[in-house]
């Protein structure tokens, strides 16, 4: 859609008590570049508190997830959320009304946008970065997908089946939830803790949520992967590894094992990327190519609340 068919709309700042959810949802739905992430009972359920933009009738929509420190209130990227930004995709020129009106809204924003809003060149006071998710196309046989992998990926997998793991798939999210609080590379906290049980078991009620998992010689889950359906897409959302697990390749055997499950469909696995190396690389082995999505940034905070921002 271009700007001229849009000319009789307008861009209207709404609160969460204003919107229409109904509407919302369908133009989430039917948007080209949906994602759930910003599925009204989604945004419920990791921004908790959020606002929008919305174009004329819910033509376009952007979610808002705010919050308010020291008396500012600004925009910031939930928990389990990798991209959010305007729904459908649209010109540069009704775009920029979005971006400027943030701008004009808040002193502080730190927002995902997703892979096909394209950013403007030049907007005063605004900054984009890009970053890197990665994606793999199922509809080829399992053959076909597996001559992807790189040599290091098929050397770990051989391992791991030298071990002699097991692949289950309909892990219980009690049981997900136990080894990932045994075994957390980063602190979460409390809420963000919660917030994952919560997605988690909303999905699985909802028949799109699934978690799989593998399993040690003596029994003991080493290793799962809660995947998140949306549309034609899979999301790797969440992952936990034992210590056990990482030294004998289970990710591996998983990864594998899932994607043998699902060949051949007209889906793609979306990996939600990393700005790790390692964990891109991982990725990238087993065939997963990279596309580019941008981070939005406006920090235009007092400089002791600038300081204050990066020590809380």
């Amino acid at each position: 859609m271009n700007y001229r068919m849009h000319k009789t709309g307008n861009l209207k700042y709404l609160k969460n008590s204003e919107i229409d959810f109904e509407k919302w949802d369908r133009c989430i739905n039917e948007a080209p570049n949906s994602r759930i992430f910003a599925a009204s009972w989604y945004l419920d359920h990791t921004a908790v508190v959020w606002d929008a933009l919305v174009w004329g009738n819910y033509e376009f929509v952007m979610p808002l997830p705010v919050k308010k420190k020291f008396g500012v209130k600004y925009i910031f990227q939930p928990f389990y959320s990798q991209q959010v930004g305007i729904f459908p995709a649209l010109g540069s020129e009704i775009a920029m009304e979005f971006y400027t009106e943030i701008a004009r809204r808040f002193r502080y924003v730190d927002l995902q946008l997703n892979a096909c809003n394209i950013p403007p060149k030049n907007l005063m006071g605004v900054q984009f970065f890009p970053r890197k998710n990665f994606l793999l196309l199922l509809s080829t046989d399992y053959n076909s997908l597996s001559s992807g992998y790189s040599k290091n990926t098929h050397r770990n997998i051989a391992k791991a089946n030298n071990n002699r793991l097991s692949y289950v798939e309909g892990i219980s999210l009690e049981d997900f939830l136990a080894v990932k609080q045994r075994n957390l590379v980063v602190k979460l906290s409390k809420t963000a803790f919660q917030k994952l049980k919560s997605i988690i078991a909303y999905s699985q009620y909802k028949g799109f949520g699934e978690i799989v998992g593998v399993y040690s010689p003596g029994n003991i889950l080493c290793a799962a992967v809660f995947f998140l359906r949306w549309k034609d897409r899979i999301i790797y959302m969440n992952a936990v590894s034992t210590r056990e697990g990482k030294e004998m390749r289970a990710m591996f055997l998983l990864i594998d094992q899932f994607l043998k499950s699902i060949s051949g469909k007209n889906l793609t696995l979306d990996f939600e990327g990393s700005m790790i190396p390692g964990v891109a690389r991982f990725f990238e082995g087993f065939g997963a190519t990279p596309e580019t999505y941008y981070q939005m940034k406006v920090n235009r905070l007092p400089f002791p609340v600038k300081w204050l921002k990066r020590e809380t």
